[in-house]
């Protein structure tokens, strides 16, 4: 049941990111989507989104590897 939790919490930031990507992407094509008023606003929203998505990834991540003791000595906690 743990690893099911932890899947659903990377799944969850990885599909916002994932829209992100979306949203950059239409703006680029012009496309322009419902509640954003102008492309210059959907563009900021999608990288928000993006690097918001991206970095709770990374985050969980980092901290999982600093857990079990899988990263450089740099990085590990101060005793």
């Amino acid at each position: 049941m743990g690893r099911f939790l932890a899947l659903m919490i990377l799944i969850i930031p990885g599909l916002f990111a994932g829209y992100g990507i979306k949203l950059m992407r239409d703006t680029f094509f012009q496309l322009h989507n419902f509640p954003y008023p102008n492309l210059s606003l959907q563009f900021l929203v999608g990288l928000i989104a993006f690097i918001a998505g991206l970095s709770f990834i990374g985050g969980f991540i980092f901290y999982r590897d600093r857990k079990n003791g899988k990263i450089a000595p740099r990085f590990q906690k101060p005793k």
